[in-house]
């Protein structure tokens, strides 16, 4: 047997290098098969960007990412649909009075801004910050809007809570329908005030990510967006109660200091940390931003650096091979079809007849499942191919040497 071997060694050698030659140049074209495919309904631009903590398409290009103090935060296009930028943007987080964005837009949405509010002894009690509501007295709703999203009053927050759907118990359902609505699913809100709870089924939380569509909703979606920028542009408010003049100032710094944020809220707990949302427009772009946990005291500015440090990144060219979190998708997994999905499909499907080969129409529900085990699928062959090659070589250098 050995001397079979030494007689026909090199010969064993080049058969075991072509055997292995094949195998590369069959698996490499398998792959390329798979990153060509074309799936039906699957649009070419992937809507799944690159993996963990934003790696851009374009390494040249991720020098220039903007470096956040954020632990999680998100840029959304609002007329594309479509994230540009994402950190973490997918997590779970506390958002503290964030979540007044959605207490306002579904309080506008479901009650009358002219209606009478009676005060209860449960809003009256509620923690700082709060106007000092007095249990019994009455209020205007639009009053208590603008304490609460100018001053982000607890308080306020529960009475109109109270007054719209009778309980917070109840808004709060209100609120995670109108969430399940617009495509937000990582959002669950058990407060109106977004101060720090927790019940049987989880924690007060949203993410990044569904604060931009939620932003991008109470701004220019909703049948009630120009109230809410009304009251959210507005920079001072004054109004008279029985406990005298009453004045609110806007904390929504972007608002005086840049020229494109057109609305924003402010948020902050122990356990959320500073958070900011805003809404912008530049450059003829409509966009929204979200920051969580941007710092914790005595970090309180960190979050307008951040905010400003994401639109100048929104128009800069690093922008063009936007990029985010492997968990991002846009809205449109859940929430209606984009205008520019739609277009794509309709001329995709009138292709298709043209040809005499119309392909059923994949749901859109479905679409996303799709892209994900798409994208699992590539990462797997790369991954098979990677290994190959690298068994390959380590094949290649302990073959026999004729030293040997």
């Amino acid at each position: 047997m050995i001397i079979f071997f030494r007689k026909y060694k090199s010969k064993i050698a080049l058969m075991v290098f072509i055997c292995a030659l094949v195998c590369t140049v069959s698996c490499l074209l398998d792959f390329k098969t798979l990153e060509k495919q074309k799936m039906p309904g699957l649009e070419k631009k992937s809507v799944f960007m690159a993996a963990e903590n934003t790696v851009a398409k374009n390494t040249d290009k991720a020098v220039n990412e903007p470096r956040l103090h954020a632990v999680s935060a998100a840029l959304y296009d609002a007329d594309d649909e479509t994230f540009i930028y994402g950190k973490n943007m997918r997590d779970s987080m506390a958002n503290a009075s964030t979540t007044k964005l959605l207490t306002c837009i579904v309080a506008l949405e479901k009650a009358d801004i002219n209606d009478t509010v009676t005060i209860s002894q449960n809003a009256a009690s509620q923690p700082e910050v709060k106007l000092g509501l007095v249990a019994g007295n009455s209020y205007n709703m639009k009053d208590l809007l603008y304490g609460m999203m100018l001053e982000s009053f607890n308080d306020c927050a529960y009475a109109i809570a109270e007054h719209v759907s009778g309980s917070t118990e109840g808004f709060a359902k209100l609120m995670n329908e109108k969430a399940n609505e617009i495509g937000c699913l990582g959002t669950y809100f058990i407060t109106p005030n977004g101060l720090d709870a927790e019940n049987d089924i989880s924690f007060h939380h949203s993410t990044a990510g569904d604060l931009c569509v939620i932003m991008s909703y109470c701004a220019w979606k909703s049948p009630k967006s120009t109230q809410f920028l009304e009251i959210t542009q507005t920079m001072q408010y004054t109004f008279e109660t029985k406990e005298g003049q009453m004045v609110f100032s806007n904390h929504n710094r972007l608002l005086k200091e840049t020229d494109y944020c057109i609305s924003g809220k402010t948020g902050f707990t122990t356990k959320a940390g500073y958070c900011y949302v805003a809404a912008v427009e530049k450059d003829g772009r409509r966009m929204c931003l979200s920051l969580l946990g941007c710092g914790w005291p005595n970090n309180k500015n960190y979050k307008w650096a951040d905010a400003k440090s994401l639109v100048e990144y929104a128009v800069s060219d690093a922008a063009e091979d936007s990029y985010c979190d492997a968990a991002c998708v846009t809205t449109q997994q859940t929430g209606d079809t984009q205008t520019t999905d739609k277009q794509a499909a309709d001329r995709d499907i009138t292709d298709k007849q043209a040809a005499g080969k119309e392909t059923p129409a994949v749901k859109k529900e479905d679409r996303n499942t799709i892209d994900l085990k798409y994208i699992e699928n590539n990462k797997k062959n790369k991954k098979i191919c990677k290994n190959f090659l690298k068994n390959f070589t380590c094949l290649l250098y302990t073959s026999p040497s004729p030293r040997d």
